[in-house]
This record gives structure tokens, C-alpha cells and sequence, in this order.
């Protein structure tokens, strides 16, 4: 459960300032806690997209279970509530469907799912699936990945289908930037949930194509390295740090954190 949150702009802008405690709200379906007014301060602090180029926002953490997933959909949602054009979710864990199904558990919240729609204006996608079945056209990749509207049409969110695979192939997370400037043409907002650095590399792969990468943080982690290994991963990799979430804070974050950026 997330109780507070804290948002850690990079270098060189301001220093770190608490987020409010979130307050349960009386919609918020039990067992939720609503995150509303910390997702409208990190909102504020990310700044918002240019307004004719949407902007690619990146969440990831250096170990799994760090709630980047929660903050990446939370996230999404606010910025839907306040952008002019759609704002797109992508599930990059393309085995685990992590955000259709958060949002069909908690329909109350988001407002359900629609119906199934393409999840590319143009063809193009954000991975490779390798060898390519008999008769196939590289084109013809996007068929494994489809969206799904929430929060009444402004939120599309996207899952791969790994149903649709034959037996030896594999999927790679692609490095050409095809498929996300397409998607700044059509969404004020593009929210990567990147899995976890401990098992995946696809955020190093994204992190330079994104306008802004943001990292994840728990606050029972007690090591400083895989933050800090990941945050320079990213860096090398040519992406943009835009700050820290010290995520489930109720306490000041430890000065490990702090001195990270």
C-alpha cells in the first residue's frame, strides 16, 4: 500500500520537497489508496508536453516490487483527467499484462475498459518478434499489440499478446524511435512502465527515446547501488533523468537517496 510520496527533481533543478500524504477518498474502492494529489504535484514538478509534440515519460525501478507500476498508472490517470489530448499507458512487460488487468480489477476507479482497438497510428511498434512466422511481413507486427480506452476515452492503455506467438519465437523491445513519434503526433502524454532493471533491460533500451526518465525508489530499500547503478545505466544509455519517486515515504528519504541527484 502506498501512503506518501516524494518527488526528486535531477540536477539542476530544485532540491527535493515532501509530497502530501495521501488522503483516502470516499470513492476510492476499498483496499485503494488515492493518490490524487501526489500524482498532481509530480505533474506539476515533470512540467507539461509541448502543445503540438506529446511527451514521453518513462517510470522504472532497479528492483521489482518497488510499486513503479502503481506510480506509472496513477500517473497516467491524472495526467488524462488534465490533458487536451489522449494520454497513452504501455505495458512494456509484454509476458505479465500487468495494467489491463490492474485497471479491470479496479473499474470502479478508472472507469472499466472498452473495447479492443489498434495500439499504432501507423504500423509501427515498439518491439521485434523474431524469426518471423511463415508467409509474414515485418509489417505485420502490430497485431500483437492492441489498447484498450479508459477514464471515459482520454486513457488508452495497451497490452501485447503473447497468445499470439508460435513455438521459437521471442520478443525483443526495439531501439528505433518509429513507434513513439508516432504516438507524440496523437497523445499529449506517453507513460512507459518499464519492468524492473533486475530482470529486464528494455528501460536502457527506451531510456534515450524517452523525453524524460523517472525513477522509482521503495522506501524499505536499504542499498544504495541498484538505484544508483541504474540511474547511471540510463544516463550512459543517453537517457534523461528527470528525478526520483521515493515511493511509500512516511519517513525522510535516507541521505543514499538524496545524494543520487
Amino acid at each position: 500500500m502506498i501512503s506518501a510520496l516524494k518527488f526528486r527533481p535531477a540536477s539542476p533543478l530544485p532540491p527535493l520537497t515532501p509530497l502530501p500524504s495521501a488522503v483516502r477518498a470516499p470513492a476510492t474502492p476499498p483496499g485503494l489508496v488515492d493518490l490524487s494529489s501526489e500524482m498532481e504535484e509530480l505533474w506539476r514538478s515533470l512540467g507539461p508536453a509541448a502543445p503540438e509534440r506529446g511527451r514521453v515519460i518513462q517510470f522504472v525501478g532497479a528492483s521489482s516490487g518497488e510499486g513503479t507500476s502503481t506510480i506509472a498508472r496513477e500517473f497516467a490517470f491524472c495526467a488524462a483527467k488534465r490533458a487536451r489530448r489522449p494520454v497513452w499507458l504501455i505495458d512494456l512487460d509484454v509476458f505479465g499484462l500487468t495494467q489491463q488487468r490492474a485497471f479491470a480489477k479496479t473499474a470502479q476507479r478508472y472507469g472499466g475498459l472498452g473495447k479492443p482497438a489498434a495500439a499504432t497510428p501507423d504500423g509501427s511498434v515498439f518491439f521485434a518478434v523474431q524469426p518471423l512466422a511463415a508467409g509474414e511481413a515485418a509489417g505485420r507486427q502490430s497485431r500483437f499489440l492492441s489498447a484498450r480506452p479508459a477514464a471515459d476515452g482520454k486513457l488508452w492503455v495497451t497490452r501485447f499478446h503473447p497468445e499470439k506467438l508460435e513455438p521459437g519465437q521471442s520478443v525483443t523491445i526495439s531501439r528505433l524511435p518509429e513507434y513513439w513519434n508516432a504516438l507524440r503526433a496523437h497523445a499529449e502524454f506517453v507513460v512507459i512502465d518499464a519492468p524492473a532493471a533486475d530482470r529486464s533491460t528494455a528501460a536502457m533500451t527506451l531510456a534515450p527515446m524517452a523525453d524524460s526518465n523517472v525513477l522509482v525508489v521503495a522506501a524499505e530499500v536499504g542499498d544504495a547501488r541498484g538505484p544508483a547503478a541504474l540511474k547511471d545505466a540510463i544516463e550512459t544509455a543517453g537517457g534523461r533523468m528527470a528525478g526520483l519517486v521515493f515511493n511509500r515515504a512516511q519517513v525522510t528519504p535516507p541521505a543514499f537517496l538524496q545524494s543520487l541527484f
